[in-house]
């Protein structure tokens, strides 16, 4: 990841990184994200988040577009490539409760987001509600580490790196948690 964040290509490989990882790629961006902020261009945390987020998005659409014309040829076999068949059976259940937030939520988590815009379309989820729910996930989620580098730099990126997992599973919950009270009172 070091060699793409330096260079006159690096918004090209961040663009492309991020559109991937949301449709096909199994690598996250965030990993690109944080070396190149953390390479000497923390003051520019918004253009990079905005690149990420916006990249992520139409990689989202473009998932949802496998799942939703071409399933059963492109879509099968990035499910079965990367042995995904027992979370389309658990993103099912959790589409049928409410698709919004299992897509928000999904923006979120160590889960491959692929996993979740790739069944969106498949199952026919609501292409407006998907779009909106990702925009504002993604968003949320680069923009966070974005901002974490420009206030943290080089010494919080070896740290999220490494918890990467944990810190994501944390903040679902607190999310979770979140909903669950606005939703008793």
């Amino acid at each position: 990841m070091i060699k793409y964040a330096r260079g006159n290509n690096t918004k090209w490989y961040l663009s492309f990184f991020s559109f991937a990882e949301a449709s096909f790629f199994p690598i996250p961006p965030d990993f690109l994200l944080m070396a190149i902020l953390g390479s000497g261009q923390e003051h520019r945390w918004i253009y990079y988040s905005f690149l990420t987020s916006i990249g992520s998005v139409f990689g989202g659409i473009f998932g949802y577009m496998i799942g939703f014309l071409l399933f059963d040829s492109v879509g099968q076999w990035l499910i079965s490539l990367y042995s995904l068949q027992e979370y389309m059976i658990v993103v099912k259940e959790i589409f049928n409760q409410n698709a919004f937030w299992t897509i928000f939520i999904s923006g979120f988590t160590p889960i491959p987001y692929k996993v979740f815009t790739i069944s969106a379309g498949f199952f026919g989820i609501n292409l407006i509600i998907f779009i909106i729910a990702s925009i504002i996930s993604r968003f949320l989620r680069f923009f966070i580490v974005g901002f974490i580098m420009k206030v943290f730099g080089k010494d919080i990126s070896r740290f999220v790196y490494n918890y990467f997992n944990i810190l994501t599973f944390i903040f679902v919950i607190g999310v979770i948690i979140f909903i669950v009270i606005l939703n008793i009172y």
